[in-house]
């Protein structure tokens, strides 16, 4: 494993200009909150929606807090030791990666933040990075391939909790 750069929530703010690469973008969900974070603490769950994430370890006891850690391998053998900035039970999660089976990853992290909406929730999604090495250049080639992906996966979140909490209508 390589070290990343310990960044900060900052590091998510598209206007703080510490990230090279701020991809942010929200999805309308038609759960609660609840029903989302739900979602978020279930390993198993991750690898439905956001697929190029293969296992998702915690590796830190509940209840999650600011200072949770977590493992997640990827495809492509990538693997991430994620440490937890933020965490807001129903409203505010964020991580960044500790270390990285990688070296073309300097920093990186992520933020979801979720808002109360009359249909259920909001979800804005922020990924952050800095990519090292050639990367760099792969990833201003690749940019908007990128974030094709990341609002592919939040698609794919609205799909997975609309079947995981679906109800059943009365006959």
């Amino acid at each position: 494993m390589f070290p990343c750069e310990r960044v900060d929530l900052s590091f998510t703010d598209p206007d703080s200009g510490e990230a090279p690469h701020v991809f942010r973008n929200s999805i309308e969900l038609a759960i609660t909150p609840e029903q989302l974070f739900e979602v978020f603490t279930d390993a198993e769950a991750w690898p439905h929606w956001a697929s190029v994430i293969t296992k998702v370890t915690w590796t830190s006891p509940e209840p999650y807090h600011a200072g949770t850690t977590r493992t997640v391998a990827m495809r492509g053998g990538i693997v991430g030791n994620e440490e937890f900035l933020a965490w807001e039970p129903c409203t505010h999660m964020a991580f960044r990666f500790n270390e990285c089976s990688t070296q073309a990853v300097a920093a990186f992290a992520e933020d979801y933040r979720v808002e109360v909406i009359p249909a259920g929730c909001r979800l804005t999604w922020t990924m952050a990075q800095k990519p090292a090495g050639p990367a760099r250049l792969g990833m201003y080639m690749f940019r908007p391939l990128l974030n094709l992906g990341l609002r592919r996966f939040l698609r794919n979140l609205r799909r997975y909790t609309d079947t995981r909490f679906a109800t059943a209508t009365p006959r």
